[in-house]
């Protein structure tokens, strides 16, 4: 598969269409007064808000959200770790000759080198899922930090691998303006999803294989997670393998 990986490339592009479109609200305002001109500048905002809390919107650089094939393939992504679930999920995946990309957590990674250094030795991808998992606040980093989560997770991932990620999954998929600029100079790719199940929260198993086979189709991208506090992401994992291979689904990697 050619798959587009594509960090931005203009990571300031959104910095002059924020302030044209602040001149045309300013300019209505004065045209037609503050009834016309606060509802162009209240959509307006709605509009940049929306650009942060959609995990697909690539209002602020471009993200992957599907895989470009009519094949019966898909991505499985599962976030947060490495954790206690990671050895049971690795033997799985081998089980069922999948393969996944886990997106890591810069310290957790350094709290568990072996089990990242297993994950690779298994033939499974790595990728950045920020330093610290900021997850009720990283939709409002500022640049510096947001700049340590991206930068410091890559530099702890390549200290334990020799080689740095090449894809990035933003916390809770919320991205905002600030997290082009490292993404440019680091080259990672955004990835969003096109299935998920909300199995971070959600410990009911059908409940949440369900969500997900609604929305499996070829180039799917599934989001899954691991450590979660109601321990059932192993088992989660387990079925949906099962119901991928019922359904000729193959679990590859994005550049295989």
């Amino acid at each position: 598969m050619n798959i587009p990986h594509r960090p931005p490339r203009h990571p300031h592009a959104w910095l002059p269409l924020l302030l044209l479109s602040q001149l045309l609200v300013a300019w209505a305002w004065w045209r037609w007064g503050w009834p016309v001109g606060l509802t162009l500048m209240l959509a307006s905002h709605a509009v940049c808000l929306w650009g942060v809390l959609a995990p697909n919107v690539a209002l602020y650089g471009p993200v992957l959200s599907r895989l470009p094939t009519a094949e019966r393939r898909v991505w499985l992504t599962i976030d947060d770790g490495p954790s206690g679930d990671t050895a049971a999920i690795l033997d799985l995946l081998d089980a069922h000759g999948a393969k996944a990309t886990f997106f890591l957590v810069g310290e957790r990674a350094a709290a568990r080198p072996d089990l990242v250094g297993e994950i690779v030795a298994r033939g499974h991808g790595i990728g950045n899922h920020s330093l610290t998992h900021p997850q009720a606040r990283f939709w409002a980093l500022g640049p510096r930090r947001m700049r340590v989560e991206i930068e410091g997770c890559q530099q702890a991932l390549a200290a334990i691998t020799g080689a740095a990620p090449r894809w990035f999954r933003a916390v809770v998929g919320h991205a905002n303006p600030f997290v082009s600029v490292p993404l440019h100079e680091a080259g990672l790719a955004r990835v969003g999803w096109s299935a998920r199940g909300f199995d971070a929260l959600d410990g009911d198993v059908e409940r949440v294989l369900g969500k997900i086979e609604r929305d499996l189709a070829p180039g799917a991208i599934v989001l899954l997670h691991e450590g979660a506090a109601h321990g059932r992401n192993v088992e989660m994992l387990a079925q949906l393998l099962q119901r991928l291979d019922a359904r000729g689904y193959r679990a590859v990697l994005p550049d295989m």
